[in-house]
């Protein structure tokens, strides 16, 4: 039983015999170029306002010491992420980012280059962060063991919280859609009104957390400066 539950997450779904595993992750790139045309649309009008609030709340984040342009690569986690997860919603597309593979890949990277642009340019500012204002002497050592260990898992964290909120909800579907065949007619309607319902949310977490994962990416990278 938990074999064939979880097996809806494994990647090896396909159309026409054709291999589409990844097949979410390349059609959100492929809907890109569309806000690139000359005469805009209210789709490219839309998406416009909201990279642009998207700008100016990471410019808020990211402060004074922030480079120029970096909100742009934060920009582009968003809308890789916002753009996978709706397209997970849709029947017999798989979904990339419910799995670690994905999500540590992107999280993985982003971790490093803070870390490493940190100790090479603001190697004291990182020394400095280890210790937070006003410890007491006797818990320096404690909380230098603390700071590094809560600064290393952050990568995985930020995979893991993508991970399983993308899972948690489609597995719910999954789980109340299996029970469909043996309910009686009045039991189906009320069960087609509820996965409407969790659809909806899903939306909602698939927007969610792909703001939560920029948010936090951009939070990391404000404190290297």
């Amino acid at each position: 039983m938990m074999t064939n539950l979880f097996s809806v997450f494994d990647p090896t779904s396909s159309i026409f015999k054709t291999p589409a595993n990844w097949s979410s992750t390349l059609i959100s790139v492929l809907m890109l170029p569309t806000m690139y045309w000359l005469i805009p649309s209210r789709y490219s009008s839309m998406w416009n306002k909201i990279t642009s609030t998207l700008h100016k709340e990471f410019k808020t984040l990211l402060g004074s010491g922030g480079m120029n342009g970096s909100t742009i690569m934060f920009i582009s986690v968003f809308s890789t992420i916002v753009f996978i997860n709706f397209m997970g919603l849709f029947p017999y597309l798989f979904t990339s980012t419910s799995h670690l593979v994905f999500t540590l890949t992107m999280a993985l990277p982003l971790w490093m280059c803070y870390m490493i642009y940190g100790w090479l340019n603001h190697t004291q500012h990182m020394l400095a962060h280890l210790v937070p204002q006003g410890t007491p002497p006797a818990l320096m050592p404690f909380m230098v063991c603390i700071e590094t260990i809560s600064n290393m898992i952050r990568p995985g964290t930020l995979a893991v919280r993508l991970a399983a909120n993308m899972i948690a909800g489609h597995l719910l579907l999954t789980l109340m859609g299996s029970t469909g065949p043996s309910l009686t007619y009045m039991m189906t309607t009320l069960l087609l009104f509820t996965q409407v319902a969790l659809l909806m949310l899903e939306s909602a977490v698939a927007i969610i957390q792909s703001y939560v994962f920029a948010v936090l990416s951009t939070l990391y990278s404000s404190e290297v400066n």
